[in-house]
């Protein structure tokens, strides 16, 4: 499903270049939920805004199901980060004054979808987060932090992604919360949906089936711990 080919990223800045991703080369298979995992600085969330397609390597290929985004128009672009990719922030990124139901439906205001069917999708959704029927019609910023990013998940599902990529989704959240949201990823992950963890603990990706360790824009390690 993903394939980085030797990406690189340089940013210039006054002139002067930085490079954040050195020769970076993995494939992510469809199904698999993998951990990227550094410090900060390392690259890792550069590399997240790569394969979400929000930005794209110096040098280098990246494909996503056998294209080569690269050669994609901005047109096309738009379309895989609306309907193949689902994000998740560690800031949640919520509407404060808007109910749940409509935070999770407003993605599928964009692909044209009736006001009807857009809660109707935006509801199985929040089942398949479990978050209580209850809380449905309540204002985002009325919930608690783990409720808040179920939601959230809740929304990068809501078009049906084929990829969820995690930007420190538990950055915000208290261990016990934490680890409830770590295991709504994991039941995801076992009904099929492939998922891309970002974070710089060890314990949360932990979770993840495989971490791919990356330090000064390098990958240093790759393993499966399960």
């Amino acid at each position: 499903m993903i394939e980085c080919r030797s990406i690189t990223k340089i940013y210039l800045n006054g002139g002067q270049e930085t490079t954040v991703l050195r020769s970076v080369s993995f494939n992510i298979a469809n199904g698999e939920f993998v951990a990227i995992m550094g410090p900060s600085g390392s690259g890792k969330s550069t590399l997240m805004h790569i394969l979400g397609c929000l930005d794209s390597p110096t040098s280098g290929q990246y494909l996503l199901n056998g294209h080569n985004v690269a050669e994609l128009s901005d047109d096309a672009l738009a379309d895989i980060r609306r309907e193949k990719i689902g994000f998740v922030f560690q800031a949640f990124n919520l509407l404060p004054r808007a109910t749940v139901l409509r935070n999770v439906a407003l993605p599928l205001v964009y692909a044209g979808i009736s006001r009807s069917g857009r809660e109707e999708v935006a509801k199985k959704s929040l089942a398949a987060v479990n978050l209580e029927e209850s809380h449905y019609n309540h204002l985002s910023n009325q919930l608690s932090g783990g409720q808040i990013q179920r939601v959230a998940i809740a929304r990068a599902l809501v078009n049906n992604p084929a990829i969820i990529l995690a930007d420190e989704p538990t950055g915000n959240l208290d261990t016990k919360t934490g680890e409830a949201v770590l295991a709504t990823f994991e039941s995801l992950n076992k009904q099929g949906r492939t998922i891309v963890l970002i974070t710089h603990e060890r314990d949360v990706a932990a979770h993840a089936k495989r971490i791919i360790h990356i330090r000064d824009g390098q990958i240093i390690n790759d393993e499966k711990t399960r």
